[in-house]
C-alpha cells in the first residue's frame, strides 16, 4: 500500500506537509487523543473499496495538530452480502479490542466516534518504514518469528477474511502492525490470509497462555465486545479460542478457500 506521506511540519498545521515524523504515544494517550481531538482537515485515501479518510487531529488543549488518524465512516461502507450492513467500522474497533486484550499490540489504537461524515472508526495513523518491493515483502512477512505468529493467531481468532500483504505494516520504528480489519468476526468461517508459514505447526506456549488468560474471564470478554459485536459473533470468537486451546496447533489451510481476493 502506498505511503500516505503524512508528516507534521513545525511551522504549519497543514496535514499534507512533509516534515518531522509524528510523535509516539502510549495506548492510553492515543485513545484519549482519538476520542477527544478535533478533526481539522481530511483527505480521501484514493484506494480501497470503502471510503477512507486521512485526517489531522488537533490537541484540544494546545490547539496544535499533533497526530493523524484514519477515519472510516459507516456512510462510506459498501454493502456486502456476507457481512451485516453498516458494521465494518465496529469490526475495526473490535479488532483493536482483541489485540489489546491479548496484549499483542497488533492493531493501532482505534475508537468509534463522530467525524466529518458521521459516526465511524478512527484509528491512529502508523507511519510506514522504508517501502519494500514484492520480493522483499514476501521474504519479510514470510518469516517465522513471534510477532508474525501472533498476527497469524490473531487472524484466526478474529476470523479475518482479508489478510493481504498490503494489510501488513512495518513502521519507522521497526514495529509490526496489522491494518484494515473491517472483514472480521463473521460467525461463518472465512479466514483468508497470505501468511501461511505456520500451517500445521504447534502454537507457541506463550501465545496459548495469552489466549487462555483472556478466555478464562469470559464475563469480561463478553462485556468488552458487547457494543461492537452481537452475541453470536462473540460466541463464535470464543469457540475459535477454544479450538486453538484444545488442538494447540495452527490449522491446515486450503489454497482454494483461504487466500484473499487480490492477495498482494
Amino acid at each position: 500500500m502506498p505511503d500516505l506521506h503524512l508528516r507534521l511540519d513545525s511551522d504549519t498545521d497543514d496535514s499534507a506537509s512533509t516534515g518531522r515524523t509524528v510523535p509516539v504515544l502510549d495506548v492510553c494517550e492515543a485513545i484519549q487523543l482519538l476520542e477527544h481531538a478535533e478533526i481539522t482537515s481530511e483527505a480521501l485515501v484514493p484506494w480501497g473499496s470503502n471510503y477512507t479518510f486521512a485526517v489531522a487531529l488537533q490537541d484540544p488543549e494546545s490547539g496544535a495538530v499533533v497526530q493523524f488518524g484514519i477515519y472510516k465512516p459507516v456512510r462510506g461502507e459498501r454493502p456486502l452480502w456476507d457481512f451485516p450492513h453498516d458494521t465494518l467500522y465496529q469490526r475495526e474497533r473490535a479488532s483493536w479490542l482483541l489485540s489489546d486484550l491479548l496484549g499483542w499490540g497488533i492493531v493501532p489504537p482505534t475508537v468509534i466516534r463522530d467525524g466529518p461524515h458521521g459516526v465511524g472508526s478512527l484509528q491512529l495513523y502508523v507511519e510506514p518504514g522504508e517501502e519494500m518491493d514484492r520480493r522483499q515483502a514476501l521474504e519479510f512477512w514470510g518469516r517465522c518469528i513471534p510477532e508474525m505468529e501472533r498476527m497469524v493467531v490473531f487472524d484466526m481468532i478474529a476470523n479475518n477474511a482479508d489478510r493481504k500483504l498490503t494489510h501488513c505494516l512495518l513502521d519507522i520504528h521497526g514495529n509490526i502492525w496489522g491494518i484494515d480489519h473491517g472483514l472480521t468476526f463473521n460467525v461463518v468461517t472465512k479466514l483468508r490470509t497470505v501468511l501461511w508459514q505456520f500451517v500445521g505447526d504447534p502454537v507457541s506456549i506463550e501465545i496459548l497462555g495469552d489466549i487462555a488468560r483472556v478466555r478464562e474471564d469470559e464475563e469480561t470478554l463478553r462485556d468488552r465486545f458487547r457494543d461492537v459485536l452481537d452475541d453470536t459473533e462473540t460466541q463464535a470468537m470464543i469457540d475459535r479460542m477454544d479450538v486453538l486451546l484444545a488442538t494447540g496447533r495452527h490449522p491446515e489451510l486450503d489454497p482454494n478457500l483461504n487466500v484473499p481476493y487480490g492477495w498482494w
